[in-house]
């Protein structure tokens, strides 16, 4: 009866725990769902990946700043790229993926 028992804790704090983890947002799947259509091609004036010169002024900015323009939009870009349904999180995971390169 006691392993019983222990087992049934274990299994409840594991499955406490699970449902408390949440997996880290995919920047790339973000970005090429939401962000590529404009990112890639400039639409708009939007900087495009990899590019450094159209990067370098946002770049002088803090983080902050960067991701607050991506969640509530700039500009021609409207908040989170016109994907409202985009947690926080999963905007500022596709800007770290769109600023890798130039990093």
């Amino acid at each position: 009866m006691k392993k019983f028992t222990a087992a049934l804790f274990a299994g409840a704090a594991a499955l406490a725990f699970a449902a408390t983890a949440q997996a880290e947002p995919d920047g790339e799947a973000i970005y090429n769902q939401a962000c590529m259509a404009c990112h890639m091609t400039g639409a708009a004036g939007a900087p495009i990946k990899g590019d450094a010169d159209a990067w370098a002024p946002r770049l002088e900015q803090d983080m902050d700043t960067l991701y607050a323009h991506a969640i509530d939009g700039i500009g021609a870009m409207p908040p989170k790229g016109g994907h409202m349904n985009l947690s926080d999180e999963e905007v500022k995971a596709a800007v770290d993926f769109m600023l890798e390169p130039v990093l």
